[in-house]
C-alpha cells in the first residue's frame, strides 16, 4: 500500500494544467468547513479572475497547506478540513500513480 504521508504529489498542480498555464488547481466551494476559520482561510485559499476560490500554489506549484518534502515526509496542515476533492484523492489510483510520476516517486 502506498503511504501518502511519504509522497504528496497528488498535492501538486499536474504537468497539463502547468503547460496550459492553469494555477487553480483545488476548488473550495462555499460549503466546505474550511470557510468556518478565516485564518485558514486567508493563508491557504486565493480566488482567481472570476471570484472563484482554490486552494493557494506556492511558487513550485504545490499547495500551500502542504508541508514537508515532497516523496520523503509530507502533510497537510488543513487536513480534517481540507476540500472534497482533496478527500476524493484515492491512494493507488491511476491519478495517484500519474502524480506519483509527474513528481519522480517511485517507492511506496
Amino acid at each position: 500500500m502506498l503511504d501518502c504521508t511519504r509522497c504528496g504529489a497528488c498535492c501538486t498542480n499536474p504537468d497539463e494544467n502547468r503547460a496550459e498555464g492553469y494555477s487553480a488547481y483545488v476548488d473550495v466551494t462555499e460549503r466546505e468547513s474550511l470557510w468556518r476559520h478565516q485564518k485558514l482561510v486567508q493563508r491557504y485559499v486565493t480566488r482567481d479572475a472570476d471570484g472563484k476560490a482554490h486552494l493557494k500554489l506556492d511558487a513550485g506549484q504545490r499547495c500551500s497547506a502542504l508541508a514537508g518534502k515532497l516523496g520523503k515526509r509530507v502533510r497537510c496542515e488543513i487536513y480534517a478540513l481540507r476540500p472534497a476533492p482533496c478527500r476524493r484523492v484515492e491512494a493507488g489510483s491511476d491519478d495517484c500513480h500519474k502524480a506519483r510520476r509527474e513528481r519522480g516517486i517511485t517507492d511506496g
